[in-house]
C-alpha cells in the first residue's frame, strides 16, 4: 500500500517563497498521475495541482503562474515550489494519487503571515 511523507513547510511572510517535498513509498509512483492538495482551517481539502507521469501539470485557478509542481519518477519522490505566498495559501499541505484515492500522509503546515 502507497505511502506519502511530506515536508518542507513552515512560517513564511506574505511574498515569500517555499518548496515542499513529498516521498512515495512504492515504485508504482511513476505509473500515476499525483496530486498536492491543501486544507486550510474550517475548509475542505482542494486540490492545488497535479502531474501525469510524463510531466503534464494542471493547476488550480488561484495559484497559476506562483505554483510549480514537479516530479523525479526515478526517485518516487514529487515536489511543490511555492512563489509569491498570500496568507490565503495558509493550509497543511498534502500528496496523494489524483483524485486523492491512497491514504492520506499527515501533511506538512504552510503558514503564511507577517
Amino acid at each position: 500500500q502507497v505511502q506519502f511523507v511530506e515536508s518542507g513547510g513552515a512560517l513564511v511572510q506574505p511574498g515569500g517563497s517555499l518548496g515542499l517535498s513529498c516521498a512515495a513509498s512504492v515504485s508504482v509512483f511513476r505509473l500515476r498521475v499525483m496530486a498536492w492538495f491543501r486544507q486550510a482551517p474550517g475548509k475542505q481539502r482542494e486540490l492545488v495541482a497535479h502531474i501525469s507521469p510524463g510531466g503534464n501539470t494542471n493547476y488550480t485557478e488561484s495559484v497559476k503562474g506562483r505554483f510549480t509542481i514537479s516530479r523525479e519518477n526515478a526517485k518516487n519522490t514529487m515536489s511543490l515550489q511555492m512563489n509569491s505566498l498570500k496568507p490565503e495559501d495558509t493550509a497543511i499541505y498534502y500528496c496523494n494519487t489524483y483524485p486523492g484515492t491512497s491514504p492520506w500522509g499527515q501533511g506538512t503546515q504552510v503558514t503564511v503571515s507577517s
